[in-house]
């Protein structure tokens, strides 16, 4: 008698040897991630640190409200996204369809120079920026020697100039990653299509805009979210470079988190509810770019 298949269209023997494979790694997904993330939740409306923890409400999100330091830490982090993730797409895509190029000689070291800082030492590239952009570092130097400023730039110790400092650095660090996933995008492309352009008179730019894009619309949908939501939990380059300062200038969400529980006196629970603002803005972008994504289509 032949086994019964079961509707996935395996035996029910062979359909339980594939959940054998299955529920470790689904006990280990709900142990490290949905239980945390609820546990997270239910700490969100409590406060105090280790074992004192008391059920506060809704305190600490109306405290939220009120907080000047989350405020400054939600703009600059909302700044850091609409600024650096357009700056970083863009860029990667032109890397990316300038290092297609048949003709291009060394493409090889050429990507590969690109790629580098995105697997660099966090704490070293972030030494060797805060010397490159100190006051008399080399950036100041170069730029005075070909008159482009007159007096040196408080990179680190300007507010303004400061910000901009962290997305030159995130820039610098990603593009090259979102550069990878566009080049092998771009080597699914039909060379034909682009020859068929070229007859009908298209040149790089119209060929940029009205075929490298348009085919690209996935992978850049994929990279815009993936870029979005590295740049709402940015810690590392504001804690590495700048500490967050000058006078909180430069924080980020993730950063007052940090501060909330290891640098002021611990509040585990008020920690908790901005990790949730994180989570929020997360879903909710994401759900955008997705329908944007669809529309597009």
């Amino acid at each position: 008698m032949k086994n019964k298949k079961s509707n996935s269209g395996m035996s029910p023997r062979l359909n339980r040897r594939a959940w054998m494979f299955v529920i470790p790694s689904l006990i280990l997904i709900i142990a490290f991630v949905f239980y945390p993330m609820i546990q997270a939740f239910i700490t969100s409306f409590q406060s105090g640190a280790g074992n004192r923890l008391e059920w506060a409400g809704i305190a600490n999100y109306k405290r939220l409200l009120t907080d000047s330091t989350f405020k400054k830490a939600m703009g600059n982090t909302i700044l850091y996204l609409i600024v650096q993730v357009p700056v970083m797409i863009l860029l990667a895509l032109v890397i990316s369809s300038l290092l297609n190029d048949k003709k291009l000689r060394c493409k090889g070291f050429f990507r590969t120079a690109i790629f580098l800082p995105c697997v660099t030492s966090l704490v070293a590239y972030s030494i060797i920026f805060k010397s490159l952009f100190a006051t008399d570092g080399f950036i100041n130097t170069i730029l005075m020697k070909v008159n482009l400023i007159s007096e040196p730039i408080a990179w680190i110790t300007d507010p303004v100039w400061a910000k901009i400092l962290i997305i030159i650095a995130i820039t610098w660090r990603w593009t090259g990653y979102n550069m990878v996933f566009y080049l092998s995008g771009l080597q699914g492309i039909d060379d034909s299509i682009y020859e068929a352009a070229e007859i009908d008179g298209a040149g790089a730019i119209q060929k940029f805009f009205g075929i490298t894009i348009p085919m690209l619309k996935p992978i850049i949908l994929f990279t815009t979210i993936s870029s979005t939501i590295g740049t709402l939990q940015l810690f590392d380059e504001p804690m590495n470079i700048t500490q967050g300062g000058p006078a909180n200038a430069t924080i980020t969400i993730s950063q007052y988190i940090y501060n909330i529980l290891f640098k002021y006196s611990p509040d585990f629970g008020y920690a908790a509810s901005v990790s949730y603002v994180i989570v929020v803005l997360i879903v909710l972008l994401s759900i955008i770019q997705l329908k944007v994504g669809d529309k597009n289509e």
